[in-house]
């Protein structure tokens, strides 16, 4: 437990530093740093989450960086940074102890852009730590495994969007994830619309339908929130949120 404290202690350092730079950063950020004048504008992303779903609480951040493109709305290669904690009950039924696990996984990949829309395809390394904790036993484990990672961008039209993301972690017990989201347009670059997940682990699985506000621009970050219910192995169905922001520099 105690290298759990430890982390947790690790990342709320690492975000509480981040929200004074935020906070202490002007309103133009050219004026305030001569070096901005030396760089385009979109060449690093930086974004966090946090869901909550089924008594699971999981918060990751990251970021994403253009490599050998001046910009990231310039095909390129990018470099792909992210890093995550979760806690949910180690056994489902019935439910009791805890599961806490930490994952890392740096990747690299190539973007294709055109215009607005994007394929990105990228590739890595990926650790894990899973800490559980029952009435009748403790354990620790950890792995290292290749990632392989899919991000899809599409504008059909000036008022319309696709966004499909996946992933693929193999060996034993090995995990797939996919995200397909459609959107009309409220106002310029902000979206709602319907979305579907699905996620699966083993023997375990997961699926999800539901709402999602894309690109709300405030405080100079862009928002998503999603809202809806889910159905998964071995536990009665339930509702998720969740709350994303990007940060473009």
């Amino acid at each position: 437990m105690a290298w759990q404290i430890r982390i947790s202690a690790v990342l709320r350092a690492w975000l509480c530093r981040a929200a004074v730079l935020l906070a202490c950063l002007p309103a133009d950020n050219a004026q305030a740093d001569p070096a901005f004048h030396l760089r385009d504008p979109d060449w690093l992303v930086i974004f966090a989450s946090i869901e909550t779903a089924s008594r699971k609480t999981h918060a990751a951040v990251g970021m994403k960086r253009a490599l050998g493109a001046p910009r990231l709305d310039s095909s390129g290669f990018r470099l792909g940074v992210k890093w995550g904690e979760s806690v949910e009950p180690a056994e489902r039924r019935p439910r009791h102890g805890r599961q806490y696990r930490t994952e890392f996984h740096a990747t690299l990949g190539y973007e294709r852009r055109i215009g607005d829309s994007f394929l990105m395809v990228s590739a890595g390394p990926e650790l894990s730590a899973a800490y559980v904790e029952t009435r009748t036993r403790r354990q620790l484990s950890q792995r290292l495994r290749p990632r392989l990672q899919l991000d899809l961008w599409m504008t059909p039209s000036d008022t319309t969007f696709v966004q499909l993301g996946a992933y693929l972690i193999p060996g034993t017990d090995s995990r797939i994830w996919a995200r397909l989201a459609a959107g009309w347009a409220l106002a310029p670059g902000v979206y709602v619309g319907p979305e579907t997940e699905a996620y699966g682990e083993g023997d375990y699985h997961k699926l999800r339908l539901g709402l999602h506000l894309t690109g709300l621009r405030l405080l100079g970050l862009r928002w998503r929130i999603a809202l809806g219910g889910q159905v998964s192995r071995n536990e009665p169905g339930g509702f998720y949120a969740v709350l994303g922001l990007n940060w473009l520099r």
